[in-house]
């Protein structure tokens, strides 16, 4: 997301605790995740991507010790899949057998079709005699029901070497999920000693491979580190996940054809974000061109229904986007019309989306759109904000280049396509910068409020990764609240902004309005750090703008 140079450079003291909050969350047990004696099943079970009648489900067999992630040892080896109606396996509804081996990493995937709409299903995988952890998933509305609600947890930006994954705990201790919504950044590529917890970089956990990850061997073997951390597994097991990604789950500020932290030592960049996809295919409960197959594709943004309530239309900003600017001010490349954030066909099937036949339209969007100008931050923090976001040149300059700022002519056709069309309820669901943000989409943000809104932004805050308290060193909600009262000042669609905290979010959509809970985790070094509820933002249906909850969701 952010130049490392400039975060190594930047980079000073530890984590602060969590900004106070209105109501504590308790969450003293753990979910049940894969046991320590579980040798086969080492890395738990997924599920990913629901459907009315399908859902994708996953998981990574060791049959014999020596098949480690990426060693590409092993043989061929036959996995049984079970879905039932309980958590007993008495009334098993779909079962099948398959093979997988070292081609892939030793990992399954399989569309578990035939379901009922709207259901709780339980799963497990069986091979060489063992049984994996049980997990449960859930399918998606019939297309023509009419919901309730649909909830779905929100995360992004989980960076194993700066914190526990408590977030992930809280999420998976809550049965009132639909699914869990992670919008990039899933993982991070670099080595140990670079980009950990605070200003000085502390490794809470250190990354394996101990290297930047490069090569397919080291994609497989990051992968399988984040899966074996008993909180993510514990999520992946109680909830269907949607992904998608940014540019740590290949590198650095990736692009079309390059990305600010792959060197020409590395070898070809195109090999590599080929590597990456394959891995990621191979490693996450997701569909890739329409399948859950691995090696049949790499696209990677999709639409999914959930009746006529919602559809939700996940992008891929990093694969089709031109190269990000240098010099924002003096460089017009950011209005041209031939560069693109998105790619021509994924902004028309975008557009497409839009037009949808149902009430909220759901936009998974991986870096921020909401036109956003900086002049008027101290000087003196405009580094530590730059480190955060990835958005500030050093004068300040008010473009946020590896955001949808940097790439203002695909904005443009977007919004004005919701504007001309007269389409309401579009919320863009954000992760990327660190921060929580609620906003409205201007047509014109130099006269708002006067005009109208394309719809609005709500933003997840990172589940570890560093934010501005971190990196300056001082105490949560103080220096950071002069940049963000800067920020509101000079972006009057911006109503909420928190640089300080990390943790999740609980988005509820209804048909009278989608709300967006932000909670916040204490210290991320502390793997039992407790989580707080500390604000919500909704938008109710059909005013296209953003406006403060008193108080979270609750109940089914």
């Amino acid at each position: 997301m952010t130049n490392l140079d400039r975060r190594t450079v930047l980079a000073s003291g530890a984590a602060g605790a969590a900004g106070a909050g209105l109501a504590v969350v308790s969450s003293r047990a753990r979910p049940a995740a894969a046991a320590p004696s579980d040798q086969v099943f080492r890395q738990g079970v997924a599920s990913g991507d629901p459907l009315p009648q399908a859902v994708v489900l996953w998981t990574r067999v060791t049959p014999t010790p020596d098949v480690t992630p990426g060693s590409g040892l092993g043989r061929a080896t036959k996995v049984r899949w079970e879905v039932a109606e309980d958590a007993g396996f008495r009334r098993v509804v779909r079962s099948g057998t398959l093979t997988t081996g070292p081609e892939s990493d030793h990992t399954v995937k399989v569309d578990a079709t035939g379901l009922a709409p709207d259901t709780a299903y339980h799963y497990r995988f069986v091979s060489g005699g063992s049984t994996s952890p049980v997990g449960r998933t859930r399918t998606a509305p019939a297309e023509t029901s009419t919901p309730a609600n649909l909830r779905l947890g929100v995360v992004s930006c989980a960076n194993l070497q700066a914190g526990w994954f408590s977030a992930y705990r809280h999420l998976a201790a809550r049965d009132d999920l639909h699914a869990v919504l992670h919008l990039g950044d899933y993982l991070y590529e670099y080595a140990p000693g670079e980009y950990g917890y605070g200003r000085s970089n502390v490794d809470v956990r250190p990354h394996d491979p101990p290297t930047e990850m490069v090569q397919l061997a080291d994609y497989r073997r990051r992968h399988a580190q984040y899966k074996q951390d008993p909180d993510l597994q514990a999520l992946h097991a109680r909830h269907p996940f949607i992904v998608t990604w940014d540019d740590h789950e290949v590198t650095n500020d990736a692009w079309r054809d390059g990305a600010e932290n792959h060197q020409p030592e590395e070898g070809d960049y195109a090999t590599r974000r080929a590597t990456a996809h394959r891995a990621y295919d191979e490693w996450m409960p997701v569909r890739m061109s329409g399948t859950a197959a691995t090696g049949d594709g790499t696209q990677l943004f999709r639409r999914l229904r959930f009746g006529t309530l919602a559809e939700l239309s996940m992008l891929d900003l990093r694969t089709y986007r031109d190269q990000q600017v240098a010099t924002p001010l003096m460089d017009p490349a950011i209005d041209d019309p031939d560069r693109t954030i998105t790619g021509r066909a994924q902004l028309d099937w975008l557009k497409d989306s839009l037009v949808a036949p149902v009430q909220w339209k759901l936009v998974g969007n991986p870096v921020m759109i909401a036109p956003v100008t900086f002049a008027q931050v101290p000087k003196d923090l405009i580094g530590p904000v730059d480190d955060v976001t990835g958005i500030l040149p050093r004068d300040g300059a008010p473009y946020n280049v590896d955001q949808w700022d940097g790439y203002t002519d695909d904005r443009r056709e977007l919004l004005g396509h919701i504007r001309d069309r007269g389409l309401r309820d579009v919320v863009f669901l954000t992760g990327d910068i660190h921060s929580a943000w609620a906003c409205d989409l201007p047509h014109d943000p130099a006269t708002y409020p006067v005009g109208d809104s394309a719809g609005v932004e709500l933003v997840c805050t990172s589940v570890t990764s560093n934010n501005l308290d971190d990196i300056t060193g001082t105490p949560p909600r103080t220096a950071s609240l002069s940049v963000e009262a800067a920020i509101q000042t000079s972006n009057r669609h911006v109503r909420y902004l928190n640089f300080d905290d990390h943790g999740y979010s609980v988005l509820d959509v209804t048909p009278a309005r989608t709300q967006m809970d932000f909670y916040v985790i204490g210290d991320r070094a502390d793997r039992n750090a407790t989580s707080t509820w500390t604000a919500s933002w909704a938008t109710r249906s059909g005013t296209n703008k953003v406006e403060p909850v008193g108080r979270p969701v609750t109940g089914a």
